[in-house]
């Protein structure tokens, strides 16, 4: 099951997280995020109750008047790897982003990866931000024009350092 994530939900997000990554950087970028209420939305996939899954969308300040988002972390409890939970949470994440009104999204991940669901450096070619000219650096349009003209973009202060 996945849903939006509760106040309860956060130790064991923290967990998840952290047990992904085999540290706590991307669960402390969680933590900051949340903080400086720069969270745009969290999701949690749940077994029997407990969190196995977790994807987070912040808000991204653009020089446009719309929306955008950063997907990051992408978390899933290392047992359940690789058994379709993480494609799950990314669609449910794109899903919401569409109601939430965002244009596009941003990521820096694995172009292998998340080009599975339409991300591609392409789409982030012409976006000013820290990651700009990274392979890892992909943007996927949510509505049809999202990068058609050069964006800046700047992420929430909590990706410092990142």
């Amino acid at each position: 099951m996945i849903r939006y994530a509760r106040a309860e939900d956060h130790t064991g997000i923290h967990d998840v997280v952290s047990a992904a990554f085999g540290r706590t950087d991307e669960a402390d970028l969680v933590r900051r995020l949340r903080a400086a209420q720069d969270v745009l939305f969290e999701l949690t996939a749940l077994e029997d109750e407990a969190v196995v899954g977790h994807i987070l969308m912040s808000r991204l300040w653009a020089d446009s008047t719309g929306l955008y988002a950063a997907l990051a972390p992408l978390s899933v409890r290392p047992d359940r790897q690789r058994s379709g939970l993480g494609g799950a949470l990314v669609r449910a994440s794109l899903d919401s982003a569409r109601e939430f009104g965002c244009h596009g999204v941003l990521v820096l991940g694995d172009p292998a990866y998340y080009g599975r669901f339409g991300f591609s450096a392409e789409h982030a070619r012409d976006v000013s931000s820290p990651f700009q000219g990274l392979a890892a650096f992909q943007g996927l349009p949510l509505e049809d024009a999202a990068f058609a003209r050069p964006l800046t973009v700047v992420y929430a202060d909590a990706f410092e350092g990142v």
